[in-house]
Parts: C-alpha cells; structure tokens; sequence
C-alpha cells in the first residue's frame, strides 16, 4: 500500500460514513471523486417497504448503474489522477445473496458476470464499519426518505455480511476502520492515522490496532 494509489474504494453498510470519508479524502489528496447515487434508484423505497416484491427491481437497477459508473472509471484512469469512490463493484453480488434466490438470484448472476470483467480492481479499499446502534442513528439523521422503512433486522444482516466479507478479502490492500471508535472526519489526529495507513506497505492495517 502506497500514497501513490490511483484508486482508493471505501466501503461499508449503510450509514457509516462513506460519502462523507470520500469527499474529504478527494478533497486532501486532490483526487477526483465518484459517488454512488442511491437516490436516482426508483425501486429503493419501495424495496425497505416489501423487500420480497422489489428486490430484484432494486438490485437491478443498482447492478447497472454501478456498471456505468466503473465503465466511466475505467476510461477516465487513463486521461486522469487520482479516483475516490464510496462503493466497491464487486461488493454488489453481497447484497443479491441477502435479497435474491432461486431463478432471480441466477438471472441476477448472469448479468453480473457479464458485467464484472469491466470493473478495475481498487489500489487500496477502506472498510469502515460500527455497532448497529449507530448505524442506525446516522441513517435516522441524514434523514433520506426512501431509507425511513428501513428495518433494523435487515441493517444487520448487512453489517453482518460486510465484515464477513472483509474476513477474507484479499484482492487489494485493505485498511478496516473502527468508525465507532475513530472521527475521520471530524478529528485531524485520526484522519491523520488513517493517511499513515495509506502510506504504509502492509496489505492489511486495522484501525484502531486490534
């Protein structure tokens, strides 16, 4: 892991603070930014009040409009710097396997692999995560109407699947942060640490240090 990467991923469930992360790490390391767009997603509301009806609609959607975003990505690399973005493509299988089975799930594959040779693998992910409680304060406060439905249960499968899959990720180099414990964006001294874990050369850095 290097200060160098072109493509630095921050990841984790809802409402732990990736967009935010984003835009000031876009803002210091002076790179260019690419958000995830939930609310261009007409099924999404819909989706928190039925799951079952609407979950292929949402991931669907999502599928595609994270497929253009990375297209997007991949040719821009080659004209510009720095890239970063608050979503990862190959996260996105995780969310089919909490929401889709039987015939849905393998339409759902189908289309994914089709669609996952385009995806650049990132320079460095970052995977922030908390306790429930707090993802769940932060989405009741950002306030996003289609996110209002959201059921507790369903958060926490999520978070649940996401620190599964950061158990054994090892596409890239990855940092995994407490953000429970660390204010990356409201504390210069742990921002700080964070940039010391950019520069660093090891593959997998926790923060805090378990």
């Amino acid at each position: 892991m290097s200060l160098n990467p072109h493509y630095i991923a921050i990841e984790g469930p809802i409402g732990v603070g990736k967009t935010t992360l984003a835009h000031r790490l876009a803002d210091s390391l002076d790179f260019n930014l690419l958000l995830e767009a939930p609310e261009e997603n007409p099924f999404l509301g819909a989706f928190y009040d039925d799951r079952r009806a609407y979950a292929l609609q949402a991931q669907l959607f999502f599928l595609l409009q994270r497929a253009r975003q990375v297209d997007s990505l991949r040719q821009k690399q080659l004209f510009a710097g720095g890239w970063v973005t608050d979503f990862m493509f190959e996260k996105d299988p995780m969310f089919a396997a909490l929401n889709l089975s039987g015939p849905e799930m393998k339409l759902y594959e189908e289309i994914y692999q089709r669609l996952a040779w385009q995806a650049p693998v990132p320079d460095c992910v970052i995977y922030l995560y908390a306790p429930i409680e707090r993802l769940l304060e932060r989405v009741e406060l950002r306030g996003r109407p289609q996110e209002q439905h959201m059921q507790r249960d369903y958060l926490l499968r999520v978070a649940e699947s996401y620190a599964e899959y950061f158990s054994r990720y090892d596409a890239a180099p990855l940092i995994r942060v407490n953000a429970d414990a660390l204010d990356l964006v409201g504390s210069e001294r742990d921002y700080a640490r964070l940039l010391e874990a950019l520069a660093s050369t090891e593959r997998l850095i926790d923060l805090p240090a378990l």
